[in-house]
């Protein structure tokens, strides 16, 4: 009974199947996140990696790596949240992993991810 209660809850917050974004892990994206600064709204770009992805329903997250200033910077989103406007798939590479946690460790060219193809469908 309480877990149905649950499904419910966790139903309403959400996002609709086509508002969820389709990328996977090793994906250099750019994230869109509504910032609020007083009565003001705005958008703010973080682009990078896609590391890593966990949780499922409304918990999941996914994390984004970038080198700013050559330091590693790295940000946690969840996926469906009302703050997250839109992520934009940039790049595609082929990983044989399901997290990308050893990216942390390297510097300049070995950071670079095999790109992968991807055939455009014509509409």
């Amino acid at each position: 009974m309480s877990q149905q209660i649950l499904k419910l809850v966790e139903a309403s917050s959400l996002k609709e199947e086509k508002e969820v974004p389709q990328f996977d892990i090793g994906d250099t994206v750019d994230v869109h996140t509504r910032i609020l600064e007083g009565d003001k709204e705005r958008i703010q770009i973080f682009s990078g990696v896609v590391i890593a992805r966990s949780g499922t329903g409304c918990t999941e997250m996914f994390t984004v790596r970038r080198i700013v200033n050559n330091e590693g910077v790295e940000r946690k989103f969840p996926i469906h949240s009302p703050r997250i406007a839109k992520v934009e798939v940039k790049r595609s590479a082929i990983v044989r992993r399901a997290k990308l946690y050893y990216l942390r460790d390297r510097s300049g060219k070995s950071v670079r991810l095999k790109e992968r193809r991807r055939e455009e469908v014509a509409k």
